[in-house]
């Protein structure tokens, strides 16, 4: 009996032994990349006296950053709006506040830089002018872009330019930038002017169905004009062909947006959510529809119609074509089908959504300081007149000064992304800081754009002043780096000259032609969706002029 029950257990015991070793080591990794290695960073960084607040065990600071923000987030709204009602900083005040509470709480805590903690990953944030200077003049590809938003955000923008590393991303780079030089843009011009205008005859026709003056919701409007030009000058198709396109990413970043931050866990994205569900279907739709205009444009290039005419922009899809061969032959981790599609993605999103939210706190801001916008469309109509009236074109847009200036400040106190963020893919300094392998860098520009002491040579750095642009980013800001509404560095923004010349079209066609005004009932409610954007959308009423 006695040996039987022996056996028994022994049998037991080794039956058991695989699943109590699997739990082990399980609770080895798992421990090793939530806590130790997390730790490790934290230690090496707290050495060096970078502070901040403590973590706990699993969720990092994600607790106290809940708690900030329903502490704190009433209260400086609360401030923002009587701000606002006070008149010379209406609707120019720090969104900062409202979005991200708890950032801007620890700033004032532990000042231009601390160690803050979501979950295992561990990031540094900075405001301090000559680390920002540091990062700006960073070459190294030992600094990228974090990993995990190819993770975050991989259905929406996958490996592309925004959030590829090392060569892969000095591939893209060197595959896609050169089509938005400047020289290139500026050829750009009449392709922008026409989607434009097909936009404001639009407008023209629901204020005349008004009587000369009506109410017009403006931002899918620019939603739809941006994307049109994306399709016209980037990929050699109209508007009504890429449609569909347009419409799912904008669908993908809305279902995206909506995921809380503060409850993703690792591998969250591989739940049956309903959530996820939709993301993955939306994904796969889009991933179909951009290999199938790619196929088609790689089809009409190797035999094109003897009537056409080849476009100035074709190239680009051409050349991210061309560039997904080579990258399938360099890089065992990306196919040809993943770079086409990721890139385009990268490009449509990039390209149409942040101009888009651009323009339309542009439009906002002039019309909520209506001296600034007849300052705008004096200048507009003095240089077209000197002009003899001829179409919109590059040199028009160059001799626009006072609307330069206007979409500069547009962009200091709305940029369309709230942070630059990098991560040390290997051992980096920075400033003087040793940041260890891992270790996550955001910058918040918003705050950066507000730094009383690098906009001390303009008006109050929360107001709505495109004068203290009169002599250029270096006469308004010092450092001038402080000013990154496209990024900083090696990773500036590619797109941004086209997406600057968008607007100043916008505004130098619809100026002499509409006064605007804020609707009564608008709401000023910036909203985080993957871009800072209006919240409730930007409800103006239009005035014909002409």
């Amino acid at each position: 009996m006695e040996h039987a029950c022996v056996s028994s257990l022994r049998v037991l015991w080794l039956t058991l032994l695989p699943a109590v070793l699997i739990c082990v080591l399980l609770f080895s990794y798992l421990w090793t990349i939530l806590w130790l290695r997390p730790e490790r960073i934290r230690q090496r960084l707290r050495r060096q006296g970078v502070k901040g607040p403590k973590p706990s065990l699993l969720l990092g600071n994600i607790p106290e950053m809940r708690r900030v923000q329903k502490q704190l987030a009433e209260s400086d709204h609360q401030e923002q709006q009587e701000a606002a009602a006070g008149g010379s900083h209406r609707f120019s005040s720090n969104y900062m506040t409202a979005l991200f509470p708890y950032f801007h709480h620890w700033n004032r805590v532990y000042g231009s830089i601390y160690l803050y903690s979501t979950g295992n990953i561990q990031s540094l944030f900075v405001t301090d002018p000559d680390m920002v200077k540091e990062l700006a003049n960073c070459k190294s590809l030992d600094l990228g872009k974090p990993r995990y938003l190819q993770k975050q955000l991989g259905a929406l923008l996958g490996t592309g330019i925004l959030t590829a590393n090392g060569d892969l991303w000095a591939h893209q780079r060197k595959v896609i930038a050169p089509h938005f030089f400047m020289d290139k843009v500026k050829g750009m011009v009449d392709l922008m002017a026409e989607s434009a205008n097909e936009m404001l005859v639009s407008w023209e026709d629901i204020v005349d169905r008004g009587g000369g003056s009506a109410e017009v919701v403006v931002d899918e409007f620019l939603r739809n004009f941006s994307a049109d030009v994306i399709s016209r000058v980037a990929f050699g198709s109209r508007f009504s062909e890429g449609k569909e396109i347009f419409s799912k990413i904008r669908q993908l970043q809305v279902a995206m947006a909506k995921q809380d931050i503060f409850a993703a866990l690792p591998g969250s994205r591989y739940l049956p959510t309903q959530r996820n569900r939709e993301i993955q279907k939306l994904s796969a739709s889009i991933r179909d529809l951009i290999l199938d205009i790619a196929r088609r444009h790689e089809e009409e290039h190797d035999d094109p119609p003897a009537t056409s005419s080849a476009s100035s922009s074709d190239g680009l899809l051409r050349s991210i074509v061309e560039g997904a061969k080579a990258a399938a032959g360099a890089f065992s981790s990306c196919t040809a089908e993943d770079f086409i599609v990721d890139n385009c993605k990268n490009i449509y999103f990039a390209g149409h959504e942040t101009t888009s939210t651009t323009a339309a706190w542009c439009l906002m801001l002039l019309a909520s300081h209506p001296e600034w916008q007849s300052r705008a469309r004096a200048e507009v109509l003095e240089v077209r007149r000197q002009q003899g009236q001829k179409p919109v074109d590059a040199d028009t847009i160059r001799k626009l000064k006072t609307v330069a200036m206007v979409v500069q400040e547009t962009l200091r106190l709305y940029p369309p992304a709230p942070f630059v963020t990098r991560e040390a893919l290997r051992d980096v300094t920075l400033g003087g800081l040793h940041v260890p392998s891992g270790t996550g860098v955001r910058v918040p520009i918003a705050l950066a754009h507000r730094d009383p002491a690098a906009w001390a040579a303009g008006g109050e750095p929360d107001g709505f002043d495109p004068g203290r642009f009169a002599n250029g980013v270096a006469g308004a800001c010092r450092p001038p780096h402080m000013y990154m509404p496209f990024g900083v560095g090696a990773r500036t923004c590619a797109g941004q000259n086209l997406a600057v010349v968008e607007i100043k079209v916008v505004l130098a066609l619809l100026l002499p032609r509409f006064e605007l005004a804020l609707s009564p009932g608008y709401v000023h409610r910036p909203a985080f969706r993957l871009t800072v954007e209006p919240g409730s959308g930007v409800a103006l009423v239009l005035k014909k002029l002409c």
